[in-house]
């Protein structure tokens, strides 16, 4: 007898890959089933658990899904910390979908994630079913958090972590002191300089915007009302990406308004 989607288990495992020459262990949970997988890719300061909720949504119970920890986030370790980049987790999201044997799936990235899932897209656009990206970077104005790293130089990951840490605690933004209390447990200082100074370079010399708006799935871009004055908003709708406004949140959604992130994505799925 078939089993429900519904009452099939999560499925948490450890992977072991060899990405850029470079061996890693990937922490990640899934849920299988017929049907076309969402990969979710978290933000820097996130692990998987940000997004597991998905297994608990109503309207996702029908739904199988992937979601692993970055390399030096949650439960994900690699040899070398300090060669992590975007580029880097790009090939990794794609030795990743091959050891599980994926071809097609529907994307959904926050920050961080949401910029490895657009140069993801962009080398895979037929393999893309749908984008959800959750305040991706798409133009330099979106470095509020990676471009610390040049603002606040330091000689030491740990002090440099330490006062990022700080910051974003007395940011007046929603989620921030939220996610500033489960910083220095998710991730580790030595990831901190690679992966910033990657998301500025890309976002400061390509035109990710251009390269988002172009991609032939349909695409939604999800972001906090603080964030209501992104100055390309207006662009990415007239191009025809659909936006999601949250009210009462910012950039760390998931921790402001979950139940309203969740519910859009649903809608937009169209599996409510």
């Amino acid at each position: 007898m078939t089993v429900p989607m519904s009452s099939r288990p999560l499925i948490w495992d450890c992977t072991n890959l060899t990405v850029a020459g470079v061996n890693v262990t990937i922490s990640s949970v899934r849920r299988d089933g017929p049907s076309h997988p969402i990969l979710i890719l978290h933000g820097f300061g996130s692990t998987k658990e940000d997004f597991l909720d998905i297994a608990l949504v109503k309207a996702f119970s029908g739904t199988s899904f992937l979601i692993y920890d970055t390399p030096g986030s949650g439960q994900s370790t690699s040899q070398k910390l300090d060669l992590l980049s975007i580029p880097f987790l790009v090939e990794l999201a794609e030795e990743f979908l091959k050891a599980y044997g994926i071809e097609k799936f529907h994307l959904i990235g926050h920050s961080m994630g949401g910029l490895t899932a657009l140069k993801l897209a962009q080398q895979r656009p037929d393999a893309v079913l749908s984008f959800v990206n959750i305040k991706g970077n798409l133009a330099p104005e979106d470095c509020f958090l990676s471009r610390q790293v040049l603002d606040y130089p330091s000689n030491s990951p740990q002090i440099f972590f330490r006062q990022f840490v700080e910051r974003a605690r007395k940011s007046q933004e929603f989620g921030s002191a939220i996610y500033a209390a489960g910083l220095q447990a998710k991730v580790k200082p030595e990831v901190v300089r690679p992966i910033f100074e990657s998301m500025v370079h890309l976002s400061d010399t390509e035109n990710l915007l251009d390269i988002f708006i172009s991609m032939p799935c349909p695409k939604m871009f999800m972001y906090g009302e603080q964030y209501n004055t992104l100055s390309y908003l207006s662009r990415l709708s007239q191009a025809g990406v659909e936006l999601a406004e949250i009210s009462n949140a910012a950039h760390f959604i998931m921790y402001s308004n979950p139940v309203e992130m969740w519910r859009r994505i649903a809608l937009f799925l169209s599996i409510e």
